[in-house]
């Protein structure tokens, strides 16, 4: 209950009243503001705490008590329940909604421009309401997923529909309204939710003799609400805090694996090389526990915004770099190199197209999309696989290539993070048996999509084989992780191309997103042409992370590839103990260790010290006037190559 004085307070004259059945808590405003919201009855009461401690307190404490009312109140259903479906629908159409709205400003914007100044004063006006309805339909699609994910966890555990911050609770079609046991209910959970320092007194909460409404309400009078806090007790020592970053709130008694309660660890107590070989658990991500932490991030960005400088979640980081994830290309080693086995350029051309699209699914560890780290400028990858077919023991070593104890009969790779900003990977494989390498170089930029975040890969990989003087160049494909706010997955979108200059063959690759409604994941088709033809000789369509089936023009089909059938040849990789300092995984070891133990602020420390690190050296390269070098790789017009090419060493 809010009320116009402190008098009128004791007297039980309220200015407007906030029902907690069916409300929800949300942080909102920058964090030193310290303010927050309620919504109930489809009004939302903006509040504000005297500090963010306070503040805490009070979200704190009215989420316990919604949940305890809502609890109290299990037995009422609504006349209509929806569906998942339902729900997806509406996302999908909120969503669609949102990126139309986005295009309407953005031409609107580019027409005010044209304008005299003193109309684009006058149209400040409605540019300002735009983004607010923007805004609007943005927080929309944050709680309507968060309400289907609560809603679908709810109905296949049987629990009753919980609600609290960064939740959503379905209204009431009908309600019934029992004024005096749900004011004794609603006070009695309120009051015992409230944590030592802060109190209710008798007058500022209604009575049996003042009746409960039957909707929140307040007036509508320009007056100052009383504030509360001028009656409670003084703040008691403030709660366990956030991760130093401010982006993750974690509390933690004990650190515990599988349960069981442990003590901090060091990097000699546990095998952190076994660690890396890992696939990542996919269960990490949480609604439940990170939900309110990935709606407030979302509340912050903007659509189409550049995510490059804004600090993600630790806990949504995979367990390596993304150096080593490049690397993930080459799982299927004996198709890449059986690209040169092949005598006719058409059939190169075929083998090139069946290890490309074979090459996308082992880079992704779990049905769970996650991000790898950035790595820092000139941090190094390097890792080498063993050939099915080749005879490793025979072969002597390429003390000259990129991974100098490496076999010529090995497939060796590395990577090097050549540039910050903008942030550019560089990365080379070769074989000297086979004589064939790739050389490739990748600038990842990511935007935020509402539901959805959208990495475009900007730039091109080159397969060289040595012995046909034939080079195919390649682009990659968008990936999207979808369902930020849920259980994230990752897909693929986007139009690629596979050329090669010297015999005129191409392929158009297309990764298609799911449609809003209905459709399919992972779908691809790839068309393949011989030089002066525009009808394809062969067209392949399916998942690129399952079975692709091949259509010949004179109406044969095949079986293309099916990944699911293929054995991911495991790249091998030196222990971090003989690693240089810069090399993935001995350089992100402590971020590594963290999030496998669910430790979240020794994750994010590590990693935020590694960026301070970088920030630090780059200031004092700019203030010295000192130019960085790299160590493997060297600009080339927009891309990037590796110094000593396989092509440059055998001297063609």
């Amino acid at each position: 209950m809010s009320c116009k004085s402190k008098e009128k307070m004791k007297r039980g004259l309220r200015r407007g009243c906030m029902r907690l059945r069916g409300a929800y808590v949300g942080i909102e405003g920058a964090e030193e503001e310290a303010t927050f919201a309620i919504t109930s009855d489809g009004k939302t009461f903006h509040l504000q705490g005297k500090d963010v401690e306070e503040r805490e307190k009070w979200i704190r404490a009215l989420e316990n008590a919604i949940k305890n009312v809502a609890q109290r109140n299990v037995g009422y259903q609504s006349q209509t329940v929806p569906t998942i479906l339902d729900f997806d629908n509406k996302i999908s159409e909120t969503d669609a909604y949102l990126q139309l709205l986005v295009d309407q400003i953005k031409t609107l914007s580019l027409k005010i421009e044209d304008l005299p100044k003193d109309e684009q004063e006058i149209m400040s006006a409605t540019m300002l309401a735009s983004h607010a309805y923007l805004d609007s339909v943005k927080q929309s699609i944050v709680l309507l997923t968060v309400a289907k994910s609560t809603f679908d966890a709810c109905e296949s555990s049987g629990r009753s529909l919980p609600v609290g911050i960064g939740q959503i609770v379905l209204p009431d079609e009908e309600r019934i309204v029992n004024s005096s046991p749900e004011v004794s209910d609603e006070r009695a959970f309120f009051e015992e939710s409230l944590p030592q320092g802060l109190e209710v007194t008798t007058g500022s909460f209604p009575g049996s003799s003042l009746p409960l409404p039957e909707i929140s309400y307040s007036s509508s009078e320009d007056e100052d609400f009383y504030d509360a806090y001028e009656n409670t007790c003084e703040t008691p020592t403030p709660m366990i805090n956030e991760a130093e970053s401010g982006v993750h709130r974690e509390v933690l008694a004990t650190e515990s694996v599988n349960g069981t309660a442990i003590s901090p660890l060091t990097t000699k107590d546990i095998n952190i090389d076994a660690i890396y070989e890992e696939g990542d658990d996919e269960d990490n991500v949480s609604l439940e526990s990170h939900g309110s932490v990935i709606a407030h991030l979302v509340s912050q960005v903007k659509y189409g915004m550049d995510l490059t400088k804004v600090a993600l979640p630790t806990f949504i980081l995979e367990r390596r770099s993304l150096l080593e994830m490049y690397a993930d290309f080459f799982a299927h080693p004996d198709i890449f190199l059986r690209i040169a086995d092949f005598k006719s350029p058409r059939e190169r051309m075929i083998q090139v197209v069946r290890w490309y699209l074979s090459a996308f699914h082992a880079g992704r560890r779990s049905e769970v999309a996650k991000k790898p780290y950035n790595p820092i400028l000139g941090e190094t990858f390097q890792c080498w696989w063993d050939v099915p077919d080749l005879n490793v023991d025979k072969s002597e070593p390429a003390k000259d290539g990129p991974v100098p104890w490496c076999s010529k009969q090995q497939l060796a790779f590395i990577a090097e993070q050549v540039s910050h900003h903008p942030p550019v990977s560089g990365f080379y494989a070769e074989n000297p048996e086979k004589r064939i390498s790739f050389n490739g170089h990748i600038w990842t930029k990511s935007k935020f999509l509402g539901l959805s975040i959208c990495v475009v890969n900007i730039g091109e990989g080159v397969i060289s084989v040595l012995d046909f003087d034939e080079e195919y160049t390649i682009t990659f494909p968008s990936a999207y992780g979808r369902s930020i706010l849920t259980v994230p997955w990752i897909e693929l979108g986007g139009r690629v191309e596979i050329v090669c200059t010297k015999t005129g063959y191409s392929a158009v690759v297309e990764f298609l997103t799911k449609p809003f409604y209905g459709g399919k994941k992972h779908r691809i088709v790839c068309d393949l042409f011989q030089q002066g033809e525009k009808k394809s000789f062969l067209n392949i369509q399916g998942e690129w992370n399952g079975e692709m089936i091949g259509k010949w023009s004179d109406g044969r089909t095949e079986e293309f590839v099916n990944v699911k059938k293929l054995s991911i040849v495991k790249k091998r990789v030196r222990r971090i103990s003989e690693q240089e300092e810069y090399e993935s995984r001995r350089l992100w070891q402590e971020v590594t260790m963290g999030l496998k133990l669910n430790d979240i602020p020794r994750a994010t420390g590590s990693k935020h010290a590694l960026e301070d690190r970088q920030r630090n050296e780059a200031k004092q390269r700019a203030e010295t006037g000192e130019k960085w070098v790299t160590k493997n790789f060297n600009k080339a017009g927009e891309g990037w190559t590796y110094k000593t090419p396989l092509k440059r060493r055998l001297h063609l």
